[in-house]
């Protein structure tokens, strides 16, 4: 695993030579949307729920046929379920501390 940090518009490039590989149009491959997908799992779920509910909401969107609008879509639906998480986990853990009163 690399050590290195990759800078903001080195992800262009990355970003880039996936959409060159795969021939995939900057609608195929929303950087922001995937980036702000894994920045909520990461912070309403879990750290290494990020990667894989990026690919879990891959396989989905892929599953649906892979459109621009269902790409968005199950982007969103993922990051709702990550933030019903969170205030489900929330609500627990103040049950809780009600309990313990």
């Amino acid at each position: 695993m690399s050590e290195r940090t990759l800078p903001p518009e080195a992800l262009d490039d990355w970003a880039a030579v996936l959409r060159a590989r795969f021939e995939l149009s900057e609608e195929d491959l929303p950087v922001a949307l995937i980036l702000d997908l894994a920045r909520d799992v990461a912070h309403d779920v879990a750290r290494p729920a990020a990667p894989f509910s990026a690919f879990v909401a891959g396989i989905v969107a892929g599953r649906a046929g892979g459109s621009p609008e269902q790409i968005r879509s199950t982007l969103a639906t993922v990051t709702e379920l990550a933030r019903a998480w969170s205030a489900r986990e929330d609500a627990a853990r103040e049950g809780a501390a009600g309990e313990e009163s």
